[in-house]
């Protein structure tokens, strides 16, 4: 199953990075995604009851670490959806206070689930059994109510929350570049650190291209949750490059990788 998973959310992350590309504006993004993500989670299904559980310990592993990863991008692109609509219009004070009491209700969720948050990161497994196994539910365990609207043939009591704490990772970032994007700073405060030498890229173009391309695709930049333009501009301006047309040979990338032979 963990093959025919990885495959999945590989091909995933592919169709995000390049709605990325296409879509600019965040709202129309955000539902483009969400109709992917929804159908790949669907196929995850389909393959999770192909494939049949054997062992709780491969159930464990599925709920704990593969589903997650699907439902998180759900949990992080339908927040960045409701966050963008219903921003208010009014000038930079009152848009940082609203994005501000956005990070706050992260932070509440974050108190809310404490003792889970310090399970999850610490990478603790005693609980693993209550937490990951079907059927198993605790109401002692802080559950979220959503938790009783859901397939439970297809969830656990807390895989959700091992989503909604990688998506609010994403969402932080998010919601902390903007308010960053409005001071005029880079996401890193670069007075702490004063390169002596102003790093150019002295090779070729298309390198470099395919570097970020390759590297967008693993989903190495903020969790996965930076769009291909942000990364491109950025890699830019550190290096002191115009990459014209990046979005015409990020396509013709993946055509030339989709039209590799199988070996």
């Amino acid at each position: 199953m963990n093959n025919k998973a990885t495959q999945l959310l590989s091909k995933l992350n592919e169709q995000l990075n390049f709605t990325d590309l296409e879509i600019d504006d965040p709202i129309l993004r955000s539902e483009d995604a969400i109709n992917i993500i929804i159908n790949s989670v669907e196929k995850l299904k389909t393959i999770f009851e192909k494939e049949r559980i054997k062992s709780h310990e491969q159930e464990i592993d599925f709920f704990k670490n593969i589903k997650p990863r699907f439902t998180s991008k759900l949990i992080y692109y339908n927040a960045i959806f409701k966050i963008e609509t219903k921003k208010p219009h009014g000038g930079e004070r009152i848009l940082k206070k609203y994005l501000n009491n956005e990070l706050n209700k992260l932070k509440r969720y974050f108190d809310n689930n404490l003792d889970f948050y310090k399970y999850y990161r610490t990478g603790s497994n005693y609980l693993d059994h209550k937490y990951f196994t079907r059927g198993k539910f605790d109401i002692k365990l802080a559950l979220d109510s959503f938790y009783f609207e859901v397939d439970h043939s297809f969830s656990t009591s807390h895989d959700f929350k091992v989503a909604k704490i990688m998506a609010h990772d994403l969402i932080q970032v998010y919601l902390e570049d903007k308010l960053l994007m409005m001071e005029n700073r880079e996401p890193k405060d670069k007075s702490q650190v004063n390169p002596k030498i102003k790093q150019n890229w002295t090779g070729s173009k298309v390198a470099l291209i395919e570097l970020l391309y390759a590297l967008h695709t693993e989903g190495v930049f903020n969790n996965g949750a930076s769009d291909l333009k942000d990364i491109a501009e950025y890699f830019e301006n550190i290096f002191n490059i115009d990459l014209g047309q990046y979005h015409r040979a990020f396509l013709e990338i993946r055509v030339e990788n989709q039209n590799q032979p199988n070996f």
